[in-house]
């Protein structure tokens, strides 16, 4: 066979009008040869090309079972189809087959090639377009490198996308990302794509029909977009979200990124998607940003309401005082117990809901058979079970300040067990009015106090309460409730504080008063000295409450001068 160097000789040949037959005799080729490089259109010689298929003589004989296997092959999961490497080992085992590996490889290959799918590029219009999957990547946390589940959302159009870390691919997983990212761009496409998860499309049917979960359903309602899914095993319908996983992956994620939690994680990935829109995609003119606000356009905008992104399920609350979902036990308060309500689940929190409003909250749990529950739901019950306290890992577990565990030793030293756990669960109590930090407070106030009860303790909280309200008035030249609060506070006053009164400050009040008298509290304990003595001329209080007689008539004394003329002042 001639080269093209030979074609070149004869054909220079010809044009100078040496005849062929010159030609030939004098290249040594035949007359037939010379005239076909001449008639040649290319000015090269052919290549060479076999007149009937090559013989096949070691596997010619196993063509047939190699075609049987290969077309069950196409039925198979992708995964679970033969190598090349695994079909040569059936047939040496199956058929006997002695010839070389490489000949199996060589027809299976060739076999594959000719049943490839081809792909035809997509164009797709401003605002038409979203393509959604899950992406997983490794982040390294305070306590070791751990697996995240990311959220990729991205236009087709712009090529646009949004990246969120989510705790895992549940459907509450899916509900939050989406309404994060559908409020990062401002605006929702009009079809909206996706695999086939569960938490998607629950019954795949033919073609392209689907069942889809009815809480992804209820997002598409809301936002009015079309919900698409891809084909079964046909990840390149959506080839814009498997090249945002490919970006989260390779750029965003390498180095493999350092947080502190999941919020920080998140705050890394919103900063890339925003350095995102100053890219240019290659092949397009226009940057990532300017592409996006051409697709809002056109685009649905968002409703006017936020969609709720949660899974709710109906409970009954038991005797426990706990609502029970997904294998864990959620408290609510007591007067809650033996009612319907349902249980709203979010990605980090479960809220409790019911005709009342919201019952309870708690953070999201993720293990099995864990009690989530608040000490201050189970406090009311003290009330009638008060040594519960010592016997129930609600309480056992509950992180006071030091004052409050002080507390308990005086009561019980001065009122006795049973009368000072009772004395210290109404203080306790107190919790739903009042922080722990300001009860701290009281009690410190009132910790020179030779006798301490659950009253003073709710009358000092309250002070505080009002103090922090108001704290004009603590600086006023004017002496007011605040004044007569630290003559209280004096070490070795033991007035109660139900008993001082106090002129209000009306100068700060923006309509002035000649005559702002405070009226405190009454104390009926006055009352008791008027009763008969029961026990040995002892009174009832007396009974109940074993103060000295001396501060009694402390408490019993009237207002002093001082107050008394600063009352009358103008």
């Amino acid at each position: 066979m001639l080269n093209v160097h030979q074609y070149l000789a004869i054909r220079v040949a010809h044009e100078q009008e040496e005849s062929g037959r010159s030609i030939a005799r004098r290249l040594h080729h035949s007359q037939r040869t010379v005239a076909r490089a001449i008639a040649s259109e290319t000015g090269a010689p052919p290549g060479y090309a076999r007149s009937k298929p090559a013989a096949l003589p070691k596997l010619g004989a196993f063509v047939a079972a190699i075609d049987a296997i290969l077309l069950a092959d196409e039925s198979a999961p992708l995964k679970q189809r033969h190598t090349s490497m695994q079909l040569y080992r059936r047939l040496v085992a199956e058929h006997a087959y002695r010839g070389k590996y490489d000949q199996v490889r060589r027809y299976v290959n060739k076999h594959r090639r000719s049943r490839r799918e081809t792909l035809v590029p997509l164009d797709h219009s401003p605002g038409e377009r979203m393509e959604c999957d899950f992406g997983q990547v490794q982040v390294d946390y305070p306590d070791g490198r751990r697996t995240t589940d990311v959220l990729v959302v991205t236009w087709s159009f712009s090529h646009a996308v949004f990246l969120i870390a989510v705790p895992s691919q549940r459907t509450e997983s899916v509900l939050h990302g989406m309404v994060a990212a559908f409020e990062f761009f401002g605006a929702v496409a009009r079809e909206v794509w996706w695999d086939n998860p569960k938490t998607i499309a629950t019954v795949v049917l033919r073609g392209r029909e689907r069942v889809l979960n009815n809480n992804y359903a209820a997002l598409a309602s809301h936002y009015r977009f079309d919900p698409r899914a891809c084909m079964p095993a046909k990840g390149q319908e959506k080839p814009d979200a498997e090249s945002g996983v490919k970006a989260l992956q390779r750029r965003a994620c390498t180095p493999v990124p350092t947080a502190e939690d999941l919020a920080a994680f998140n705050r890394q990935l919103l900063a890339f998607c925003v350095a995102e829109r100053d890219r240019t995609v290659t092949g397009q003119t226009q940057m990532i940003g300017q592409r996006l606000e051409i697709e809002k356009l056109t685009a649905i905008p968002l409703p006017v309401h936020r969609f709720d992104p949660c899974i709710s399920q109906a409970v009954a609350i038991d005797k426990y005082q706990t609502a029970f979902f997904e294998n864990n036990r959620y408290s609510v308060p007591k007067w809650a117990a033996f009612t319907a309500a349902t249980v709203k689940a979010y990605v980090d929190r479960v809220e409790i809901v019911s005709g009342e409003g919201i019952l309870a909250k708690h953070a999201r749990s993720r293990g099995r058979g864990e009690w989530i529950v608040d000490p201050l739901h189970y406090v009311a019950a003290l009330s009638v079970r008060p040594h519960a306290l010592d016997h129930s890992k609600v309480f056992k577990d509950w992180t006071l300040p030091a004052a409050f565990g002080e507390l308990r030793e005086r009561l019980e030293r001065e009122h006795g067990s049973n009368a000072g756990i009772r004395q210290y669960v109404r203080v306790l109590q107190l919790l739903s009015e009042h922080p722990a930090g300001r009860l701290a407070e009281a009690i410190r106030r009132l910790w020179h106090r030779q006798h301490l009860r659950c009253e003073y303790v709710e009358e000092k909280a309250h002070q505080i309460a009002m103090e922090q309200a108001t704290p004009s008035a603590c600086t006023s030249g004017v002496k007011n409730d605040s004044s007569s609060a630290r003559q209280m506070d004096a070490p070795g006053n033991d007035v109660d504080p139900a008993e001082v009164g106090a002129v209000k400050n009306t100068a700060t009040a923006g309509a002035p008063h000649p005559l702002a008298v405070h009226v405190p509290r009454p104390d009926l304990r006055r009352f008791n000295q008027l009763l008969p003595s029961f026990h040995s001329g002892e009174s009832c209080y007396e009974q109940c409450n074993p103060e000295p007689a001396t501060e009694l008539a402390v408490a019993a004394q009237p207002q002093g001068p001082e107050v008394a003329d600063h009352a009358g002042r103008a």
